[in-house]
Order: C-alpha cells, then structure tokens, then sequence
C-alpha cells in the first residue's frame, strides 16, 4: 500500500471514530430505558418485591420475549400469531438482569459507532433490527419445543460484530483475559472477533435444549452481519490496515 493510500485509510478512521452515532447511542438508551421501567431492574415498586416481583418478571417475559414453540405451535395459527410474530422484534429491547444489560450494551457501545459510520444511519438501523430479528427467529426454529422466553440485544449485536470483523479487520481490540489476570491487551479484530465466534459454537453444541444463553441466535447474528457487510460493501471498501502512527484506528472500550 503507497504513501497516499495509507493516508487516505487514516483519515477515513479519523473520520469514523470522529463521527456521531446517533442511532447506536439511541438503541443504547432505548435498552437501558426499557431495562429501568421494567420488573428486571427491580427498581420500580410498582411491580412489587419478593415472589411477586418474580411473578411480574417472568410474566413480562413470556409478554414480549420470544417464545419458540409459541412461533411453531398454535399460537402462531391463531388470533396469537401476530403478537408472536412481533416477539423477535420486541426482545431485542428487553434484558434479564443488570449483567445481562450492561454486557451487551458494552459491545454495542465499542463496534457500533463504526459499524453505524460505514453503513450509514438508515442502513444500519435496517441492519440492526434485520439481523435481530432474524438471529432470534433462528434460533426458535432449531427450539421449536421450547417454551423458555428468550430475551435480549445479542443477536443484533453479534452482527453488529460479524459486519466490524469485515469493514475493519485490522482495527485493534482492547480484550481481559481471565487466564492472563484480567490484564487488558489489544489484539486485532480478526483475531479476536473468529475466536469469539468460536467459543459461541462450542457452547452452542453442548448446550441443553432452551439454554439461558441463545449461543445459536449469537452464531446466526454473527454469520447475517459477516454476509450483509460482504455483500453491501464489496472487497474494495474495507480497511484493511491502519498505519501505525494513527492511533484513532484502534477501537476499545
């Protein structure tokens, strides 16, 4: 790569990391929104506390969560199905703990803004929502006879991770490794992004059916987003490497 074309790749990171994203912070604001109002927050004392708050959670749950055998069975050929229908969408603002929450609102935070700068607004938003949609529908179909609710941003943020690992490949992540004592490091995105991937697979395989975790639905984000960004954006509009000197090209929390 010539002088000019370094260049020219890092103003296009100085320009991406510079930029607003206006719908990754508002998705972001809508998720912690949604998560305070309700009973998992447990902050709310209109929901009760003890075994009623419990009752109200798994009640809001089974309400707008994705419930796979609701989408297969009959539910879904009667007056229920378009409720059902909508669970995929409705999930993806709805978490089941502060843990839960805060996770994936972190990795939202960290590859969104630049996933949302390449793509551009309205595409990305299509994308984000596509993807979710679809991750968890993946998901309930390889569960058709679970009734457990399925809640949560991951899918749509496993493509979020899928389409960065393609538009910026060479961009460094900062990642704590609990065997090496939590110590942060920075490895590039194609190396840490794969072997993300790879441990939602091996989970995925020796997960019960109805786990906790929808390793399956993280897998199928990952996979929609690898693709779309593939497809949409072509071989020739990657950043393939930051120069050295430009450190706004490394991405971290």
């Amino acid at each position: 790569m010539t002088s000019n074309g370094n260049a020219s790749v890092g103003r296009t990171i100085r320009a991406v990391r510079g930029a607003p994203a206006p719908v990754t912070h508002l998705l972001i604001a809508l998720c912690c929104l949604v998560f305070v109002i309700g009973p998992a927050s447990g902050l709310s004392p209109v929901y009760g506390s003890g075994d009623e708050l419990l009752g109200a959670q798994r009640a809001y749950f089974r309400r707008w969560g994705v419930i796979p055998a609701d989408l297969a069975g009959p539910a879904h050929l009667s007056g229920g199905s378009v409720r059902a229908a909508l669970t995929p969408a409705t999930a993806l603002f709805v978490h089941g703990s502060w843990v839960h929450l805060l996770g994936n609102m972190l990795f939202l935070f960290v590859f969104g803004a630049m996933t949302e700068e390449r793509m551009g607004r309205v595409r990305f938003t299509l994308f984000y929502l596509g993807c979710g949609y679809l991750a968890l529908l993946g998901y309930a179909v390889a569960n058709t006879g679970s009734r457990q609710s399925l809640v949560g941003a991951s899918g749509a943020i496993s493509a979020v991770l899928g389409a960065f690992l393609y538009l910026f490949p060479r961009a460094r992540v900062t990642s704590l490794l609990p065997f090496l004592f939590f110590l942060p490091l920075r490895f590039p995105a194609w190396l840490v992004l794969p072997f993300w991937a790879a441990l939602q697979w091996l989970a995925a395989g020796r997960a019960a059916e109805g786990p906790e975790v929808a390793y399956l639905a993280h897998l199928v984000g990952f996979g929609l987003g690898f693709l779309f960004a593939w497809v949409r954006r072509g071989r020739g509009s990657r950043v393939r490497k930051a120069p050295a000197s430009v450190p706004e090209g490394e991405n971290q929390p």
